[in-house]
């Protein structure tokens, strides 16, 4: 029988503490996820300037997800929590207020990127920051696009938080982003709703669609056309957007991540991982495991507000192969790598991760991350300024480790952890928090000996 996992809607504060994890002979378990935190984002705004009452159930419990909600709120959107349920009294694309402060992002890239392009759709200025991680991650990519429409944008450097931003008057651009990015598409689709005229993002690399779809599912006037390989979503603005009604937010497959890695590199065992989303723009992960030798299983699928959802099973196999990813894959694998950094240790060949220098300006330089800690952990390990490459089947040793305050980071090598010989000690095992509060309870719930300390 399956069981939902311990969820809170909205996170508290986490103090510093670190891990400590000793190997495990199997991993076994059946439960639910919270939700998936880049819906949860979007389902978040639209609802805040949609027309009416929505109530979403499921919202990530992910300090992330958190911090949208609280700058909805200084915008003077209302929300209140009810039991697993978020209720969002919209207020319409023209309904939003001046916020008194600085509006606090916190680590989310997401939030101050989306928030964006809502925000540069108003007539008055705002001001959106975070903490010391997301003043270093660069923001040209949405101002460039942004001040095209005609908002004013200040930044440190003309790249870094905080964002000043002067809104309202956009006019509407058809733009290619530089870098495949499903937040700066989201925040120009976003600046669209706002604009006069049809804005038109081109996308040579699919990236997620989880904006288009939603935005379809609020009645926007949105549509998606080929030429050629390339991609032209358009969105007309000025048209006024409905509540999502009842929401449910699919299991995040980015955390889910996570625990089939787990089970399919533990000596023995199974998990099953209830109502995930399975967009196609979020399963390469899935594709490549099981290019891997493992068996990841897709069971129950079906489709929820215009989003696939299904069950993933998986159980303990062996890894094989020399798996060499780049190009176009990367941007739907980005957040993926550091847990296929943990499957590739246990393959029997090789992996090579090329193309991925997003992964330089992400909550840490996550490249330097993973490759730091195998080393820590008797890994030989070559990196790359855009990757690195490793031979799977070395010995795995207990080392103390560092999260570089990243969420990623911490949950990676905490399965790491599961089949090191000896302990392993994770220091800064809060950061976790930011995507999956729940994270080293549900581990632990799995099979993993896992103690904390302060």
């Amino acid at each position: 029988m399956s069981r939902s996992a311990p969820h809170s809607p909205v996170p508290h504060s986490t103090n510093a503490f670190s891990v400590r994890i000793s190997p495990v002979s199997a991993v076994s378990a059946d439960f639910r996820l919270p939700g998936d935190k880049s819906i949860s984002h979007r389902s978040a705004i639209l609802a805040a300037i949609g027309e009416g009452q929505s109530r979403i159930d499921n919202y990530s419990s992910a300090r992330d997800c958190r911090n949208t909600l609280d700058c909805l709120s200084a915008l003077g959107v209302h929300y209140e929590i009810r039991d697993s349920i978020i209720l969002i009294d919209g207020v319409g694309l023209t309904g939003l207020r001046a916020p008194t402060s600085q509006l606090d992002a916190g680590n989310s890239g997401s939030t101050i990127r989306m928030l964006a392009g809502i925000l540069a759709g108003q007539p008055f200025e705002s001001e959106i920051g975070g903490d010391e991680s997301l003043s270093r991650r660069p923001m040209r990519r949405i101002i460039e696009p942004l001040a095209s429409m005609g908002a004013h944008i200040e930044a440190r450097d003309s790249n870094f938080p905080p964002l000043r931003i002067r809104g309202g008057n956009l006019q509407a651009i058809t733009y290619q982003p530089p870098v495949a990015s499903a937040q700066v598409k989201t925040c120009v689709l976003f600046a669209g709703l706002f604009a006069d005229g049809a804005t038109t993002v081109i996308e040579t690399t699919p990236t997620r669609d989880h904006s288009e779809i939603m935005l379809a599912e609020c009645g926007a006037d949105i549509r998606t056309t080929m030429s050629g390989e390339s991609s032209q979503i358009s969105i007309t603005g000025g048209k006024s957007l409905r509540a999502l009604g009842d929401y449910a937010v699919a299991g995040d497959v980015s955390s889910a991540a996570f625990f089939l890695v787990a089970a399919l590199t533990a000596p023995k065992g199974s998990i099953r991982l209830r109502h995930i989303g399975i967009n196609p723009s979020r399963t390469a992960l899935i594709d490549v495991l099981n290019r891997m030798g493992g068996e990841v299983r897709i069971e129950n699928a079906g489709r929820k507000h215009g989003e696939p959802v299904a069950d993933l099973w998986a159980q303990a196999a062996r890894l094989r192969g020399h798996i060499e990813l780049s190009g176009p894959i990367i941007a739907n694998l980005i957040d993926e790598i550091p847990i296929l950094a943990v499957a590739g240790t246990r393959i029997d060949g090789s992996l090579t991760i090329r193309g991925a220098q997003e992964l330089r300006v992400k909550e840490s330089d996550r490249i330097n991350a993973i490759v730091e800690n195998l080393k820590r952990m008797g890994i030989v390990v070559e990196e790359f300024e855009d990757g690195f490459h490793l031979e799977g089947g070395q010995p795995l040793k207990g080392a103390r480790l560092d999260s570089f305050g990243d969420h990623r980071i911490a949950m990676a090598f905490a399965v790491v952890g599961l089949l090191a010989e000896g302990e392993t000690i994770i220091n800064g095992a809060e950061a976790a928090a930011v995507s999956l509060p729940e994270f080293y309870e549900l581990l632990a719930a799995a099979g993993a000996d896992i103690q904390l300390e302060d």
